[in-house]
């Protein structure tokens, strides 16, 4: 198969070109490579920015939740804490006032990719009330805050009831302990006045691949080798409540800039990305939205350019992972226009989120179904054959700068459905036991459809056996066939927990996806995983995970390659081992292993015609930094 066939199994997240070695967060990595790793306190159950909502307990009841002495942990009868995934927002379990303090905690329980906040009405006034109560009923000039959870969007505790008496009066709403910055010198404490959130996140990773593959564009041999890959992503974050007093209304603006190569484009010809943050270098508008609550947030309203990867189809345990199918899955990324509105693209969108109940949220969004406008040869069974040469993914040709709001081929409308178990947490009776109680999980049902047309990978617009007509060098077009629909369903469940207030606990998830075969590349794909949380004493906020997922090529792909006298693509299978160390507050370190079988479906390998390409073994670590 020549190199330029080579790239037609690759859909859009297969990411980037070579660039000078981007080395500027390398030297912190170094800098803090020799920090130990210090005990750090943490919450039973994070997310990659999950919500999870506790009561603050008095300093005379915390010890309460420690296993009376002698009694061994699992003897206890206590009550179980929820686990409430980004799906599931805090702005569903807005604070009753019957309860005393209620805070967020915005903890990660992993993260695939650069941290897109998860900002809405009833977080921003949630953070608004612990900012109130914070900074007073201390001793005159001595103002302080504790903390609750780690992560960039960890949320102080609140101290006990106000003392007129102090005079202390500094806003306290800015919350700068986990960013390497801090203060930035008093600006951020002065923005978070006027309700304005500066935040500035910096993904770096570093990849080699020890086996497989094959080597870059016009390259002999395997595929193995190093390569570096990053992105540099400010977010800005206005509560227009405190700025304009516009009552749960927040504004959101992000930015991109993507630097270094992709290991999976250049080395190892997969379906899907080892990394979810792979992608073409550019400087590009990411997000702008406005977002408004109603009813006390049980119905609130986003509109503007969105990813849609932050809400939909989205596992919480399985965002821990770095490979790409464990976030926005193979199914889409490889079936829709430059894989939809996902990272690093965004579309014009609106989306609506209602919570009838407590453990019930019902979504829908309808977005153009392609970001960058690029539709004769976004697939591989356009042109020829050939795809999108100068841009495999599909990402820079039209759309460079993230600035286009393309709205001419389709509208994408999806819709989920979230089911929440156990989600009563502090609600549930006092005395309950946690075997009563239950551990917490959520269920997931959704699905999309897409107006637009696409390519049948069988037949041209003549009736003619496509991947025949390419082998000829006939010059022919696909038939293009209206619509295209997937259907999805996902599970989140704890398993175990010691008692309630442990910081260990063990979760799994698992998450399968179906679409028809006829005008797609994978026809179905399937991810599960099992994650231990707190793996180790006094490290309460590392991972540990083990996911494993695969990713079946269409019946359409499989005749399309069949007839060119091809390889047909069957099934790949990815496995991988993580472990999520937080090294401070503001710096993450993650080592990881996967291991790629069949890759693309075992594909033929270009360099060695009539065998496919080989099995691949990938290190990689992935770093964090929040400024």
């Amino acid at each position: 198969m020549s190199a330029t066939a080579g790239s037609r199994a690759k859909p859009h997240r297969i990411r980037g070109r070579v660039i000078a070695g981007h080395m500027r967060v390398l030297g912190a990595v170094c800098l803090w490579g020799s920090v130990s790793l210090y005990p750090l306190g943490g919450l039973a159950q994070t997310t990659r920015l999950g919500l999870s909502v506790r009561e603050t307990l008095p300093p005379e009841e915390s010890t309460q939740d420690l296993p009376p002495e002698g009694v061994q942990p699992e003897d206890r009868a206590v009550e179980a804490e929820p686990l409430i995934p980004p799906e599931i927002p805090a702005r569903m379990l807005a604070p009753r006032p019957d309860r005393r303090v209620v805070v967020i905690d915005q903890e990660w329980l992993g993260d695939s990719g650069p941290a897109v906040q998860r900002i809405g009405p009833a977080s921003m006034r949630m953070r608004r009330m612990a900012g109130a109560q914070r900074g007073v009923g201390l001793a005159p000039g001595k103002a302080t805050q504790g903390r609750i959870g780690r992560g960039k969007n960890a949320l102080p505790t609140p101290p006990p009831a106000p003392d007129t008496d102090n005079d202390v009066t500094t806003d306290t709403d800015s919350d700068t302990d986990d960013t390497l910055l801090g203060t930035v010198w008093g600006l951020r404490p002065w923005l978070s006045h006027y309700g304005v959130t500066l935040d500035i996140q910096e993904v770096d990773e570093l990849w080699g691949n020890l086996t497989g593959g094959v080597p870059p564009a016009g390259g002999r041999g395997a595929g193995t080798g190093p390569a570096f890959n990053g992105v540099t992503m400010p977010t800005l974050t206005v509560d227009l409540e405190k700025l304009i007093g516009l009552k749960d209304g927040v504004f959101n603006v992000s930015a991109l800039q993507i630097h270094g190569r992709s290991i999976t484009q250049d080395r190892l010809f997969n379906y899907n990305p080892v990394s979810g943050i792979e992608a073409d270098r550019s400087t590009r508008l990411f997000e702008l939205w406005y977002e408004q609550g109603f009813w006390d947030d049980k119905l609130d309203i986003k509109i503007g350019q969105q990813d849609l990867d932050t809400e939909f189809v989205i596992s919480t345990y399985g965002a821990l992972y770095l490979n790409a199918n464990f976030s926005w899955p193979m199914g889409p990324s490889a079936n829709l226009y430059a894989g939809g509105p996902s990272w690093p693209l965004a579309s014009p969108a609106v989306r609506v989120r209602y919570r009838p109940a407590t453990n019930l949220t019902l979504m829908f969004a309808a977005a153009d179904d392609n970001p960058p406008g690029n539709r004769w040869n976004s697939f591989d069974a356009q042109n020829g054959g050939l795809g999108n040469v100068a841009d495999p993914t599909s990402q820079n040709t039209h759309n460079a700068c993230g600035c286009r709001f393309n709205m001419g081929t389709g509208a994408l409308l999806m819709g989920e459905i979230q089911y929440a178990l156990n989600a009563e947490g502090h609600d549930a009776p006092e005395g309950r036991s946690a075997k009563a109680h239950g551990l917490p999980g959520v269920y997931k049902l959704g699905g999309y459809y897409d107006t637009a047309r696409f390519p049948d990978w069988r037949y041209t617009s003549t009736g003619q056996v496509l991947g025949a007509a390419y082998a000829q060098g006939q010059n022919v077009q696909p038939r293009m066939v209206r619509g295209n629909w997937l259907l999805y369903g996902i599970i989140d469940q704890m398993v175990w927990r010691p008692y309630r207030k442990s910081p260990t606990s063990l979760g799994v998830f698992a998450r399968a996806t179906g679409n028809e075969g006829d005008r797609n590349l994978i026809s179905y794909g399937v991810d599960a995983g099992v994650n231990l949380k707190a793996p180790f004493p006094n490290r309460e906020n590392d991972t540990l995970g083990l996911g494993w997922g695969l990713g079946r090529g269409s019946y359409g792909a499989r005749m399309y390659y069949r007839t060119q006298g091809l390889r047909p693509p069957g099934t790949e299978n990815h496995l991988e081992v993580t472990y999520q160390a937080e090294v401070k507050p503001w710096f993450v370190l993650q080592p990881d292993f996967q291991y790629i079988f069949n890759p693309s479906g075992g594909l033929e390998n270009s360099n060695w015609p009539g065998h496919k390409v080989a099995d691949e073994l990938i290190f990689g670590l992935h770093s964090r930094l929040s400024f």
